[in-house]
């Protein structure tokens, strides 16, 4: 295969990645109008996925145990980014639960100072400082009529997604540390990741008295397991996509690339959910969109 083939494959893998996690969250609404919770359909989902993706790739089962402990933590949390990215988008509002994800490269930074020694460049100091002053504005909303006088997340919702972007950041470390690992390994990783999450997540909630119940296969229609195999497909297709996509581009565009998600997210939320941005989240959401454009040209690779 030709570099110029890989290049085009990696950017329609990280553009068709963007697209289904722009989306993704209706289906996963679509389930809990039905009454199963985020953390039930994440974990049907991705066992779907798991078993595909076993069928396929049977004969790489036999090299498994024989990874290095850093894919343990790589599996816990991407897991941990996966499942509690799509609790939040059932709850919250789509947008601010995206843009509260997408503070991911000030973590990044952050974490890759502390952790990989990678220095943060003036034009890094500058991004930390516009995605600040976005999260401020979003959540404080200085330009409306209610003004927060603390600028923190205002629900359970969007905690998840400020810790889902936490994660996604820390995935984002490990992995680079973890260069060796192949992409289907890193794949299964985080499809075992979110399995192994949600059975813990789902043991904490019924332990505190949720009401929220992990439903039996049998609770099921055909039509749900329709669209679970759906959503499992295209999760799959995204994730090994994405993982090849962001080993042949630069960061500066995969990082651009990312941001269509939120082109498609702001469409989606419009028409299926009839969301629409207030002024202080618009204005909040070009800062955060900025910053992440910034932080970009702060890696040269």
């Amino acid at each position: 295969m030709g570099n110029t083939n890989k290049q085009n494959i990696a950017v329609f893998g990280l553009l068709f990645g963007a697209l289904c996690w722009g989306a993704i969250w209706y289906p996963y609404r679509l389930m809990a109008d039905a009454g199963v919770s985020g953390v039930a359909s994440s974990f049907y989902t991705y066992s779907i996925a798991t078993v595909i993706a076993a069928i396929f790739f049977g004969k790489h089962w036999r090299g498994l145990f024989a990874q290095p402990k850093s894919i343990i933590w790589l599996g816990l949390v991407a897991g941990w980014t996966n499942m509690s990215y799509v609790v939040a988008v059932i709850d919250g509002e789509v947008m601010r639960i995206m843009l509260l994800f997408y503070l991911s490269p000030l973590w990044t930074l952050l974490l890759a100072r502390f952790w990989l020694k990678e220095p943060i460049t003036k034009v890094g100091f500058i991004s930390i400082c516009i995605a600040l002053t976005g999260a401020y504005i979003m959540l404080a909303g200085p330009f409306s009529t209610v003004v927060n006088h603390w600028p923190i997340p205002r629900n359970t919702s969007e905690w998840l997604a400020l810790s889902s972007g936490i994660g996604f950041a820390f995935s984002n470390v490990i992995t680079r540390k973890s260069n060796h690992l192949t992409i289907r390994a890193k794949s299964f990783a985080v499809w075992i990741g979110v399995l192994s999450v949600a059975m813990i997540f789902s043991l904490f909630l019924e332990a505190n008295g949720s009401g929220q119940s992990f439903p039996a296969p049998s609770f099921f229609s055909a039509s749900n397991w329709l669209m679970m195999g759906l959503v499992a497909l295209l999760l799959m297709a995204a994730t090994m996509l994405v993982q090849f996509g962001v080993t042949q581009l630069t960061a500066i565009r995969a990082s651009v690339l990312f941001l269509f998600e939120l082109v498609v997210a702001a469409f989606a939320s419009y028409y299926l959910a009839h969301e629409v941005m207030s002024l202080n989240e618009w204005i909040g959401g070009v800062f955060i969109i900025a910053a992440a454009l910034v932080a970009a040209f702060n890696h040269k690779n």
